[in-house]
């Protein structure tokens, strides 16, 4: 498993590619990311597998951030073409999204499980099987009857935005202690 394993870990923010997206809701993913490469000094990169990676440490673990360069919906290819050009095997990749099922704010890490609607884990679990990290950060369900898809690709709220640079940087924290505590500590710590 992951912790016999050597090369680096894979820890994958989800969003989409393009400025008109980059607050979006959707895009906590890549939010949490560039905050990693900020804390390991590191600059993203195109990569051939049609991702944007930044390498580095992180927690004393070597780490390859990646930002899959696809729509949200595509993000399984570009990360099946890293995990087989860094060899890593499936448990070594972290997976770092959205979800509507949580209160805003609100942390879950977990290894493998369903997808729960979300296009991104879907297009992920078909390439590499179930059992990758996640850690799930909260965005809420839409108010009203507003559509899911419209929800996630509005900008967070500006009583939100309040909370973000906190929430990004909890989740940040969250992703580093999975590396150097493993799953169990983690979650004790940071699933609210």
């Amino acid at each position: 498993m992951a912790d016999e394993y050597e090369g680096p870990w894979l820890v994958v923010g989800l969003g989409n590619p393009g400025e008109q997206y980059a607050r979006n809701r959707h895009n906590i993913g890549f939010m949490v990311v560039d905050l990693l490469a900020q804390r390991m000094g590191a600059r993203f990169k195109a990569h051939k597998s049609r991702a944007q990676v930044a390498e580095g440490r992180l927690s004393g673990r070597r780490v390859v951030l990646a930002k899959p360069m696809s729509f949200m919906n595509l993000s399984g290819g570009p990360v099946t073409a890293l995990r087989d050009f860094y060899k890593a095997p499936a448990a070594s990749v972290v997976a770092v999204h959205d979800e509507l099922d949580l209160d805003y704010a609100a942390l879950r890490l977990k290894l493998g499980g369903g997808d729960n609607g979300h296009n991104g884990l879907k297009s992920i679990t078909k390439s590499l099987g179930p059992d990758y990290h996640r850690v799930r950060c909260g965005i809420g369900r839409p108010p009203g009857r507003m559509e899911v898809a419209d929800f996630v690709l509005k900008d967070f709220s500006s009583t939100e935005r309040k909370e973000l640079d906190w929430f990004v940087d909890r989740a940040a924290d969250a992703v580093e202690a999975l590396l150097s505590e493993g799953l169990e500590r983690a979650q004790g710590t940071y699933n609210s």
